[in-house]
């Protein structure tokens, strides 16, 4: 079947949600220095959880070590964090 579906844009959702929301998600350490955030010889346990922060357009905005303070730090800049997996 098919259908007339529209997949949305980045810059599309920032109309629909606004430029205030920001999406918090966990993120490993190997994603990190796998992007060049984070030096690849940084000794990092391979377990600890990181939490970024990115706008309605997919950019990722801030990197922290929790997950409450990602939501504190969105916060203090009057945006309104949510979660997603």
């Amino acid at each position: 079947m098919e259908t007339n579906a529209h997949k949305l844009n980045p810059d599309e959702i920032a109309r629909i949600i606004g430029p205030n929301t920001v999406y918090v998600r966990e993120v490993g350490i190997a994603e990190l220095k796998g992007s060049g955030m984070i030096p690849v010889d940084a000794p990092i346990a391979p377990t600890q959880k990181f939490f970024a922060l990115h706008a309605a357009d997919g950019r990722r905005v801030a990197v922290v070590d929790s997950r409450d303070m990602a939501f504190v730090a969105a916060r203090q800049h009057e945006l309104e964090p949510v979660s997603v997996h």
